[in-house]
């Protein structure tokens, strides 16, 4: 692994929630400590499993991985640390300030920064404690700090004046209100994380499109920032020997194949590894030690009969929302899960039954046209251009907000502008306009916002109030839309996922920020299952048989209804494959 030649004493592993980071890290503590280095493996992850993957109990407190000698384990839990955070600065304005405010203020702290910037509060000591480096040679951190989080940290100027003065919009400089070290102490990490001989950043990615443009940017918001140490690792890549037992094994190693030719260009200059795609869950040191070999094929059992597996197809749950006649469908997850497509499925459907259909993204224009392939009778699509709302947003904030602010109040703002929430505030704006249509035609909507976001615009009661506040005095009239999206009858939200650990709790997360906002999710689609797709390769029945477990939680636990989509052995294109995406049909019977 070119990751690991001469590793320095930092390394932070970054990717989309599952790809593999926690593996590749737990896997590279174990080659360090076996090489005879004394290692910290840290967890920053909300979805961390570390303790899992060792098959110990670890939690917030160092804890020697008995199995391996030098090797010790930490996890920070970013929920209870961001939880104390907001204790302390919720705390002593309850019952002072009105509720309607100590509200705004909550939710302000509720969103991933807030998460993000208490982990690292918590792991600053780990970069900065001088004792630290009589004890351990290597501190590897499963997931990274974001550049966003960086540049936050990096700014000059006092947060809490900021704040106090009325100065920030309702995003990300919140949380660096509660911030109690000193600037020096903040200082120094960061320096130690810019310094290419102390830390090394690995960014984490599948031999897939989305994962790789992730990467890409990555790549891109670390540099800038003076982070210029990066290796890329792909993980999950199909073997090639896998090709000659099955169709569908061919069709997703020529997918492969054609992403890792087309790999962004500012990707192409990093030192590069390719990981192989492992039959077995990587869990107990077994399977990490093999997780950086090249593995013998599986050999095949005779049994050559496809996979058998049962469940509900996306087709179905379009019979119920097509009930309703018109109504809103919003379909929500995090990056990689396949959102985009299962959209134009969902529109296609709807068209295919005679129904007017409005389909609305934020997704480039592109792919989107590419996705469909072509008109089709009752659809229409529109496109929202988020760089070009979010940039629209932005400067009209910087216009009535930042007219009289200094230097470094300006620069303070124009971070607070870069924020996530930015771009899903403006976005749904644009979207809202779409919104008002849903009471005559169905609208179906791709990237939609966080629960957080909308309770953020939300906070004081009244989302037009709050925009209001944000836009200044433009004289544009903006609807609220919030009661529409709390009644299922008018608004029926998805919840995309894949069947693996990371992106089931990723989607659990969202469903709990959706409740918060009183929004309660229709049903949740499984994407991409390899199970629902009838393997013959040995390799991916054995995936198959991994993703049972997943979707079994999502059919019991998490999900009022749900679906499940195969992975095509083409790439769903053109208005046939989506049907045939949406309606395949699953065969009856048992594993």
């Amino acid at each position: 692994m070119k990751f690991l030649e001469q590793p320095p004493r930092f390394l932070f592993f970054t990717g989309k929630g599952g790809v593999g980071k926690t593996s590749i890290a737990c896997a590279t503590a174990i080659d360090l400590a076996e090489s005879g280095k004394r290692v910290l493996l840290v967890s920053t992850d909300p979805a961390s499993n570390v303790g899992q993957v060792f098959g110990i109990s670890i939690g917030n407190k160092v804890t020697a991985v008995e199995a391996v000698p030098r090797l010790d384990a930490l996890e920070i839990d970013p929920q209870a640390a961001a939880q104390l955070y907001r204790d302390r600065i919720v705390g002593p304005v309850r019952g002072v300030l009105p509720d309607a405010v100590v509200k705004g203020i909550e939710e302000q702290l509720s969103g991933a920064c807030t998460t993000e910037i208490a982990a690292f509060d918590e792991f600053t000591d780990l970069l900065t404690d001088a004792r630290l480096d009589d004890t351990y040679d290597h501190i590897i951190f499963d997931t990274a700090p974001t550049g966003h989080t960086i540049r936050l940290l990096q700014l000059p100027g006092a947060w809490s004046g900021f704040l106090d003065d009325g100065k920030g919009d309702a995003s990300c400089l919140g949380p660096l209100a509660g911030l109690e070290k000193q600037r020096t102490q903040y200082k120094a990490a960061l320096d130690a994380l810019a310094d290419p001989l102390r830390t090394r950043m690995v960014l984490v990615a599948r031999a897939q499109l989305a994962t790789l443009r992730e990467a890409a940017r990555t790549h891109d918001e670390l540099t800038a920032i003076g982070l210029s140490r990066q290796y890329l690792v792909i993980n999950g890549v199909l073997p090639g020997a896998e090709a000659t037992q099955d169709r569908l094994a061919q069709a997703i190693l020529d997918r492969e194949q054609a992403a890792l030719a087309n790999i962004p260009n500012n990707l192409k200059a990093l030192p590069c590894d390719l990981v192989s795609l492992k039959p077995f869950n990587l869990v107990g040191l077994d399977a990490l030690h093999g997780l950086f070999a090249d593995a013998a094929p599986l050999v095949p059992t005779g049994d050559d009969a496809p996979f058998v597996f049962s469940a509900p197809t996306l087709s179905a749950l379009v019979d119920e929302i097509a009930l309703d006649g018109h109504g809103l469908v919003m379909l929500m997850g995090k990056g990689g899960v396949g959102k985009t497509t299962m959209a134009a499925a969902v529109a296609v459907e709807l068209a295919h039954r005679g129904l007017a259909v409005h389909l609305t993204t934020s997704d480039p224009a592109g792919r989107l046209t590419e996705t469909l392939n072509g008109p089709l009778d009752n659809l229409t699509v529109s496109r929202i251009d988020p760089q070009a709302e979010t940039e629209r947003y932005r400067q009209q904030v910087l216009r009535t907000k930042g007219a009289k602010l200094d230097a470094a109040g300006r620069a303070l703002l124009e971070e607070d502008l870069r924020s996530p929430c930015t771009e899903e505030i403006a976005v749904f704006q644009a979207f809202s306009r779409a919104i008002r249509e849903a009471g005559k035609k169905f609208v179906v909507m791709d990237t939609a916002p966080t629960g957080h976001t909308l309770l953020l615009l939300d906070a004081t009661g009244a989302y037009h109030r709050d925009v209001a506040r944000q836009m200044g005095d433009t004289g544009v009239h903006f609807v609220t839309p919030m009661m529409q999206l709390q009644d299922p009858k008018q608004t029926k939200v998805l919840l995309v996922t894949l069947a693996e650990t990371t992106p089931v709790l990723e989607a659990e997360n969202l469903q709990a920020d959706l409740l918060r906002a009183g929004i309660t999710p229709w049903a949740w689609i499984v994407n991409n299952s390899v199970a629902a797709a009838q393997p013959h390769s040995p390799l991916l029945r054995q995936r198959a048989r991994n993703e049972l477990s997943e979707i079994a939680a999502v059919a019991t636990r998490h999900a009022k209804r749900y679906a499940v989509v195969p992975l095509l052995r083409e790439e769903p294109v053109g208005v046939e494959r989506l049907l045939e995406m949406a309606g395949h049909i699953i065969q009856h019977g048992n594993v």
